[in-house]
């Protein structure tokens, strides 16, 4: 069986989504764009690995992250049936 793997947000081409299956882990988001692919941590916004992106791609995906923060936290919260906490 496949995990689920809910698209949160598309912005400029970006898909931000998570996997449904990664117990454990923190509020985080995953963006791709083709084969090219980033993990950001949500609290705080800090990038967690990547790979195909160049350095200015990051320095914007991480401004869309931070600007779409609340949005992704809190469907992370609601698809992963948690508490919102700090953000």
């Amino acid at each position: 069986m496949r995990p689920s793997v809910p698209t949160i947000l598309r912005v400029f081409g970006f898909r931000f989504f998570f996997y449904s299956r990664e117990p454990g882990e923190p509020p985080h988001v995953h963006i791709a764009d083709g084969s090219k692919a980033a993990k950001y941590w949500l609290d705080p916004v800090e990038l967690a690995g990547y790979d195909g992106f160049r350095g200015h791609e990051l320095s914007q995906l991480r401004a869309l992250v931070i600007e779409h923060r609340d949005t992704l936290r809190r469907s992370w919260d609601e698809y992963h049936g948690r508490q919102a906490g700090p953000r």
